[in-house]
């Protein structure tokens, strides 16, 4: 049984062990009072209350997803939390109120299929295969923290390879070129930025010629979060900035700290529709990274230094990444990239002056006659 100890103040405090974070640092509850007897009775309530409570035989697997999402909140980013707390309140819900004691093979196989068969909210059309082997292992996850006992080997739904179809760079440099979205699809694409790092971008992350990713802004609960962590260590990067791109941010208004104001799904809406009225086949916004990935094998850049220009992390990054960010080869590297894309761009300024100049000739023409 926990002491109580006496204070400077002439109260008496009780500490009594609560729980252990995932970083291994132990946390616990204070009870202050004014006699010890009463200090030490509050600690010993609470103790006996909570190791009736925490019996993980009584819980429901809702109630092990929330003292999972509790003692994970201050390690995991507020996306991944939120992805948490979607699950587990959207997915496997005939599932959530069963008591993990009580949970088989047969019930998670059951519960899995009749996942795979559950519409979309709204929608008319099921969720996907990936999505529910995505939720189911972070369901198993759960189950493996707190009935570690108990073994499950369930068959998984497979997974689904798909083909994106790209557009290619020129097509979509073309259809861009001097629309309210040229700036942000071009940084995407050129740069390899997804639409988080974009909406975080400031004023201030640009050094000289370089801009860096010092934060990202994400939508959570239908509000702008920033985050002063990129996703991982890998996504915090720099790029020198393209000239192109550079005559672009020059000529955008700087009426807020943030470069990029418009909001993600206005962004999205304003591409989708310049795509459409290009006759060019849909595909996402984050479809830009896929491209300027396919740009960089197609360049033969080297797979070092393509990782490191997208901020993909793998092991592979990890342990033979040691070069400064720009090297004389990673530089060579970007000049190859910004030459390809550039490239593009002076074609389409040639082809568009020619088309001008022709115009102006046929109606100098009809007014002569």
């Amino acid at each position: 049984m926990a002491k109580a100890k006496k204070l400077p103040s002439g109260q008496w405090r009780t500490l009594v062990y609560d729980c252990t974070d995932p970083t291994g640092k132990r946390h616990y509850e204070s009870f202050t009072a004014d006699t010890k007897k009463e200090s030490e009775y509050l600690a010993a309530e609470f103790a006996l209350t909570k190791k009736i409570a925490e019996k993980p035989k009584d819980w429901t697997l809702r109630d092990a997803f929330d003292r999972y999402i509790e003692n994970s909140d201050s390690t995991l980013s507020i996306t991944t939390i939120n992805r948490y707390k979607s699950i587990r309140n959207n997915s496997f819900q005939k599932l959530m109120k069963v008591k993990i004691s009580s949970i088989t093979n047969e019930i998670l196989q059951v519960e899995l299929n009749n996942e795979l068969k559950r519409n979309v909210k709204n929608k008319k059309y099921t969720i996907s295969p990936n999505t529910v082997r995505n939720d189911y292992s972070l369901v198993l996850t759960v189950l493996k923290r707190y009935a570690p006992r108990q073994e499950y080997d369930i068959r998984k739904p497979q997974k689904e390879v798909k083909i994106k179809e790209l557009v290619s760079p020129d097509l979509l440099l073309n259809a861009l070129y001097e629309t309210d979205v040229e700036l942000p699809a071009l940084i995407s694409m050129w740069l390899s930025f997804s639409m988080s790092e974009l909406k975080g971008l400031k004023w201030s992350s640009i050094h000289e010629n370089t801009i860096q990713i010092d934060q990202v802004v994400v939508r959570v609960n239908k509000e702008d979060v920033e985050k002063i962590n990129a996703k991982n260590e890998k996504r915090k990067r720099v790029h020198i900035i393209p000239e192109y791109i550079m005559e672009l941010l020059n000529n955008t208004e700087k009426n807020s700290e943030y470069i990029i104001t418009a909001s993600g799904s206005a962004i999205y809406k304003r591409f989708q529709r310049i795509l459409l009225d290009n006759g060019l086949p849909k595909m996402t916004f984050h479809d830009l990274r896929h491209v300027n990935a396919s740009v960089m094998h197609m360049l033969n850049i080297p797979d070092k230094y393509a990782q490191e220009r997208g901020g993909w992390k793998t092991d592979h990054i990890m342990k033979t990444v040691y070069t400064h960010t720009f090297s004389p080869e990673r530089i060579a590297v970007d000049n190859k990239v910004d030459d390809y894309f550039s490239g593009i761009i002076n074609e389409n300024a040639t082809r568009n002056a020619t088309r001008n100049k022709k115009s102006t000739d046929k109606s100098v023409l009809l007014q002569s006659e």
